[in-house]
C-alpha cells in the first residue's frame, strides 16, 4: 500500500519543518534549545490536527524523539543527551544541504533544454607537454630507483657472511694439543693471542671445552692466572689437523 504523504506549508517532512521553527525563532542550529524546540513543534502538530489533517508516522516519530532528548536531558548524566543532539544536529545541516542542493538544481531546469550526446573524439596519443630540465632529471631519478627494486643485492651486502673465515672446533684442538705437547702447560689467556677472528675465538674455546671433556687437559688455577696442563695418560696426543683426536 500506498505510503500517504501531504505538505503543509511547504513542509516536506519532520526535518523540513525542525529547520523552519530554527528559522523562524533564530535557534542556533549547533545549539538547539530542545525545550523551546519541542513546545514549538508540538504547537505545529496541534495546528495540523486542528485543520483535520492527517499526521504522518514521520512527524509523530520525531515528536517522540524530541520528547525522550528533553527528558534525557534532565538526567544528571547528559553525555547521552549530547550524543542524541549531535546526532539530530548532524542530520538537519545534511538536510539543509541537500535542499540547498535541490533549489540550485531547480533553478537550472528546463523543458527547453535539448541534451545531446557526447561525440566520440579520436584518441591522439601525442604528448604535448612541456617540462624543465630539473622535471626530466627527477622524474628519470625516480625511473631508476623504481627499477633498482628488481635488480639482484650487490655481492657487498653478503661479503659479511659468505667471505666470513670459518674455522672447524677440531683444527683449533689440534693447534691446542701441539703447544701443550711442547710446553706441557700454558696460560689459559694465551692459547687466545694472535687471534683476533671471531670464529677463532669461539673455536678455541670450544676446543678447550671438548678436551677438557675428554679428559686430554685440565685447567688449573694458579694464584691469579689459569693454566691449561697437558694430562699424560698414555692415549696419544693429536693425529694430523684435519683428523678425529
Amino acid at each position: 500500500m500506498e505510503k500517504l504523504s501531504y505538505q503543509l506549508e511547504g513542509f516536506e517532512g519532520p526535518l523540513d519543518l525542525l529547520l523552519h521553527l530554527i528559522a523562524k525563532h533564530k535557534l542556533n542550529i549547533f545549539n538547539i534549545e530542545i525545550a523551546v524546540l519541542l513546545e514549538q513543534y508540538l504547537a505545529q502538530m496541534e495546528e495540523m490536527q486542528r485543520q483535520d489533517l492527517d499526521i504522518s508516522s514521520e512527524f509523530l516519530e520525531m515528536a517522540a524523539r524530541l520528547v525522550y532528548l528533553k527528558t534525557v536531558s534532565l538526567l544528571p548524566k547528559k553525555e547521552e543527551a549530547q550524543e542524541l543532539q549531535k546526532e539530530l544536529e548532524d542530520q538537519l545541516l545534511d538536510y539543509q544541504q541537500y535542499r540547498q542542493a535541490a533549489g540550485r538544481l531547480a533553478q537550472g531546469f528546463t523543458w527547453d533544454r535539448f541534451v545531446r550526446e557526447p561525440e566520440k573524439l579520436e584518441l591522439d596519443p601525442t604528448y604535448r607537454r612541456a617540462h624543465t630540465p630539473q622535471e626530466l632529471q627527477a622524474a628519470y631519478q625516480n625511473a631508476v630507483g623504481r627499477g633498482k627494486r628488481f635488480l639482484p643485492p650487490p655481492v657487498e651486502q653478503f661479503s659479511g657472511i659468505v667471505s666470513r673465515r670459518m674455522v672447524s672446533v677440531s683444527s683449533q684442538a689440534v693447534t691446542v694439543l701441539r703447544r701443550l705437547r711442547r710446553e706441557k702447560q700454558v696460560e689459559y689467556a694465551q692459547l687466545f693471542v694472535g687471534k683476533t677472528d671471531k670464529s677463532q675465538l669461539v673455536a678455541t674455546f670450544l676446543a678447550v671445552l671438548e678436551l677438557v671433556k675428554g679428559k686430554r687437559i685440565r685447567v688449573e688455577d694458579q694464584g691469579r692466572v689459569s693454566v691449561v696442563v697437558l694430562m699424560e695418560d698414555g692415549r696419544p696426543m693429536c693425529r694430523e689437523e684435519g683428523g678425529s683426536l
